[in-house]
């Protein structure tokens, strides 16, 4: 096995891989919050954890990848109660959209996709714990985590405590929240509300969780605590991760998580793509415009810590390199890597192993695709056959349905073609040049060669 070095966000540092359990390797990703359908930026998160599992699986390792679906929280009750309708309906239907769309990359599923809503017990056991101990407190049917009660709290996210913003509303030192000993706590727990039409019951009466304890729970009921790996976009840092990682190091006495992961934001004319910013571009909407192996690529484009700009002309590049691996794919043929002599191979492998030196290297995807080009370009000098070595490359990427053989033409087409070649061969070029122009419109391209002419579609 290569080392495995990822970024950790608590230390800064670059840091060897040690998994808890040998050999094994547990990953957290937090999931979306279903109240509308998921934007690109979402989608980075689900690309970035979807194709390290792969990588790590390349290089022996037995993966488990939990990606949770939080359904419920005030955007949800909010964006329902405008629409008229149930939460839970609302939920369920953005849920689904979101398991389509992302389904529709072509990467699989995660290995376990819990709901909040589902573990409720996890999660009403987990604030038991910290209440028992003395860092949670009940308050007119809310439970808060008493943040001061950590000593550790901010370590995450490098923040001091005067620069500290929980976002609920009452972050005002000088006038903390109706029943926050602090204004630096957080909700654990919340009373239910009239306008909110789901509640759960709990020894602290009718309510539901506060969001941060959602992701605490369901992570340890899968994963236990100490996971190797916990993920997510880097705007979860502070202060969801912040207070994941707090709470169960105050209920548990250990970390959460021996490494923490998190991916940049997607960026439209400098700022962060948001739904409330009113600037987002819709997964299934490039997913048709574009194609999944295209909207993969723009995401792998960039290193997964940095923002990744967002254009069409972005995409347009990402779908002209998806071509560029097609047409290699098509050149090499289907079978092993033959190649003519070792010089040859160990030249060529080199850029195979340097791919996948740069995902070791805190999954660094642009330069394992760099060295992927390489790889074609050194192939194509060389005259190298069979793609199964791209293949193994490409599998790891999730663009190994780059290599697929095309589709045959319809009947119609190949007619057309026929006709073509018959006038190019009674060297009738204008006849050929308006049949290559009727085979264009039904979405074909017709490519000369030496074993005589192909079609190719058009939508590649």
């Amino acid at each position: 096995m290569r080392e495995i070095r990822l970024h950790d966000t608590r230390t800064g540092e670059v840091l060897p891989l040690r998994p808890r359990d040998p050999g094994r390797i547990g990953i957290y990703a937090c999931g979306p919050t279903v109240y509308s359908r998921i934007h690109i930026g979402n989608a980075r998160p689900f690309v970035v954890f979807s194709l390290l599992k792969r990588f790590l699986e390349h290089e022996g390792y037995d993966i488990t990848l939990v990606v949770n679906i939080t359904d419920i929280n005030d955007k949800i009750y909010d964006a329902a109660r405008a629409q008229g309708r149930p939460s839970t309906e609302l939920a369920a239907e953005m849920t689904a959209h979101y398991r389509a769309d992302t389904d529709a990359l072509g990467l699989g599923r995660p290995d376990h996709e819990p709901l909040a809503s589902q573990t409720m017990e996890a999660i009403i056991e987990h604030i038991s714990a910290l209440v028992f101990a003395g860092h949670a407190y009940a308050a007119g049917g809310d439970v808060y985590f008493r943040v001061r009660s950590d000593p550790a709290y901010g370590s995450l996210s490098h923040r001091r405590l005067d620069e500290m913003d929980q976002g609920e509303g009452d972050s005002d030192p000088a006038h903390p929240g109706e029943h926050k000993e602090d204004p630096h706590d957080f909700a654990l727990w919340k009373a239910h509300k009239p306008d909110e039409d789901t509640a759960w019951d709990s020894p602290w009466g009718r309510g539901r969780p506060g969001w941060h304890i959602e992701c605490s729970a369901m992570a340890e009921s899968i994963l236990g605590v100490e996971l190797d790996i916990h993920g997510g976009g880097s705007d979860l840092v502070f202060p969801h991760h912040e207070n994941e990682a707090a709470q169960t190091r105050a209920a548990r006495g250990r970390e959460l998580a021996r490494l923490w992961m998190h991916n940049g934001m997607i960026q439209l004319t400098g700022e962060k793509m948001a739904k409330s910013a009113g600037n987002i571009a819709l997964l299934h909407e490039l997913l048709a415009r574009y194609g999944a192996q295209a909207v993969v690529m723009y995401l792998i484009s960039g290193h997964y810590r940095q923002p990744l700009a967002f254009s069409d002309v972005a995409l347009e590049r990402a779908q002209a390199n998806v071509n560029h691996i097609r047409e290699a794919g098509r050149r090499l043929g289907a079978g092993v890597t033959s190649y003519r002599d070792h010089d040859e191979k160990r030249h060529i492998q080199s850029f195979r192993d340097r791919f996948f030196d740069a995902l070791a290297a805190d999954f660094n995807t642009p330069s394992a695709l760099a060295n992927l080009y390489e790889w074609i370009r050194g192939a194509g000098h060389l005259g190298v056959k069979g793609h199964n070595d791209l293949r193994e490359m490409l599998i790891v990427l999730g663009l190994a349905s780059l290599l697929e053989p095309d589709k045959q033409a319809p009947l119609g087409v190949r007619e057309l073609a026929e006709l073509r070649d018959q006038a190019r061969a009674a060297r009738d070029f204008k006849t050929a040049d308006k049949l290559r122009e009727r085979i264009a419109a039904l979405g074909w391209e017709v490519r000369d060669g030496i074993d005589g002419p192909e079609l190719i579609p058009l939508s590649q």
